[in-house]
């Protein structure tokens, strides 16, 4: 039996893998410091899905075991001066975000983000796109004591927008994503075109909806 999801008051989303393809650029920065180690660089097809674990995740994939002889905080530091110079240069939002984003401000129903990024790259990215124009909120990774998987970022958010959790949907792309989502009480929305692989099992991650593209979500509106 389906389970009859509730219309959304307000819907939050996830930045990197949900709203925003970020991650040639998070590669490309991976592949520099990579590159000034003297080390063989990382495919495509083997960063993509590990893009929304932050600079820890892309580093532990590029360097694998070397990872341990080097000083980590000196090369996420190098990672992320890097990413920070050409934070948006292979960035776009993912087909059907413009269009998402433009029916929930046509009926109204207040949207916004919470990410894990961090507020000075969250800031320097979304101007980038119009698209964003709308949004009510932005919550990052330190913009509060607690991230996700915690939910008090998303609880915050949704305060933020005068709606209760419980009329709240979130979007995201991980499993922390999902977590977070239900322990605010919020309607858990995976978005299967993010960076999911098969390794990530999200069907077993007890998500009330699955969506396989942002316009999916156009006929809960």
């Amino acid at each position: 039996m389906l389970k009859v999801l509730p219309k959304p008051k307000g819907v939050l989303f996830d930045l990197d893998g949900t709203l925003l393809d970020t991650a040639r650029d998070l590669g490309n920065a991976l592949n520099w410091v990579l590159q000034q180690h003297e080390m063989p660089v990382c495919e495509f097809d083997v960063y993509r899905n590990i893009a929304s674990d932050g600079s820890q995740g892309l580093l532990e994939i590029g360097f694998g075991e070397k990872l341990a002889e080097f000083d980590v905080d000196a090369l996420r530091a190098l990672f992320l001066d890097r990413y920070e110079q050409e934070i948006c240069i292979d960035t776009v939002s993912f087909d059907g975000i413009k269009e998402l984003l433009a029916r929930l401000d046509e009926v109204n129903i207040p949207w916004g983000i919470v990410t894990n990024k961090p507020q000075w790259l969250t800031e320097l990215l979304l101007p980038n796109f119009d698209e964003f124009a709308n949004c009510q909120v932005v919550i990052s990774g330190d913009t509060l004591a607690k991230r996700k998987p915690d939910p008090m970022p998303l609880i915050h958010a949704a305060k933020i927008m005068q709606i209760a959790p419980s009329e709240c949907w979130y979007i995201g792309d991980a499993k922390r994503d999902i977590d977070a989502a239900i322990a605010a009480n919020m309607t858990s929305v995976v978005a299967n075109y993010g960076y999911i692989g098969p390794e990530h099992r999200s069907d077993t991650w007890n998500a009330d909806l699955y969506i396989d593209q942002p316009q999916a979500m156009l006929k809960h509106l």
